[in-house]
């Protein structure tokens, strides 16, 4: 069964670049409602005007998922404009990755779990109710392979997808009997912006990873609208990580030991 998308209002975490981004353009094609918040004003006023002249309909709110305040904005300016939000799209996150020792305590560490885990809760608990309220909605939650496979110098970034793995399990088990759908999608490496806030760890500047890895942001967009359109629990892209995910979770001895012997070895110093 297809859900149709026209007239849904759709809100998007993170909506000023990569993934947030391309879906913002492809909710809007298929005939949703669609609000873009991030704090980058700017960069969302040009996408909202790119949609508009597309012939979609977009609007844009400056939001911190890590400021309540903000947040509770967002949802009122929402209520008050269409009296609904039919699906989230819980993308904003970013990482900083190098060895644990190496990352500041608060602009490494805290500001991720605020970011990547809390405030997609937050923001969840502020708009789950009015969903629960229409009985109906649907919550999609951005998370990584990294919620799966935790590797080294991804500790923190990992450790937050995998809250956002467990929280939307749970979530998803507490809600669907009152109409409401939750659902994870679970990415590889992708060409987004997020190589260039990582921090200068010997990931960017030693280890390049292979090309033909990468996906492209509207790739996954599509993926999180496709996801939407045709509800599941979660998704893992690509395809080929499964049989990673099948290994790792069979054989986690054999894979400690790869991963020391060609990587951990190879650029720890």
């Amino acid at each position: 069964m297809t859900v149709p998308l026209k007239g849904k209002v759709v809100v998007i975490t993170g909506a000023s670049s990569g993934f947030g981004k391309d879906a913002a353009h492809l909710f809007a094609a298929e005939g949703a409602r669609v609000v873009l918040t991030a704090r980058r004003i700017e960069r969302m006023q040009a996408e909202v005007e790119l949609i508009q002249a597309a012939g979609g309909e977009a609007i844009f709110i400056p939001m911190d998922v890590s400021v309540l305040e903000d947040i509770d904005r967002m949802v009122k300016t929402v209520m008050d404009q269409y009296g609904r939000i039919d699906i989230l799209f819980n993308n904003a996150g970013f990482g900083r990755l190098d060895w644990f020792s190496q990352l500041d305590l608060q602009t490494d560490i805290h500001t991720q779990v605020d970011v990547n885990l809390v405030g997609l809760m937050n923001v969840t608990h502020a708009v789950l109710p009015g969903m629960l309220a229409q009985h109906s909605g649907q919550i999609i939650n951005m998370s990584s392979v990294a919620g799966w496979i935790a590797a080294p110098m991804y500790t923190v970034y990992a450790a937050t997808k995998y809250g956002v793995r467990g929280f939307t399990n749970a979530l998803r088990r507490e809600v669907r009997t009152r109409g409401v759908t939750v659902s994870a999608i679970y990415p590889g490496f992708a060409r987004t912006e997020f190589g260039r806030h990582i921090g200068s760890s010997v990931l960017r500047t030693d280890y390049k990873t292979p090309t033909w890895m990468f996906m492209t942001s509207e790739y996954v967009a599509r993926q999180v609208v496709n996801l939407a359109k045709h509800p599941r629990a979660s998704l893992v892209i690509p395809w080929w990580f499964r049989p990673v995910l099948w290994f790792e979770h069979n054989f986690p001895w054999a894979v400690d030991l790869i991963v020391e012997q060609f990587f951990v070895k190879r650029f720890q110093k």
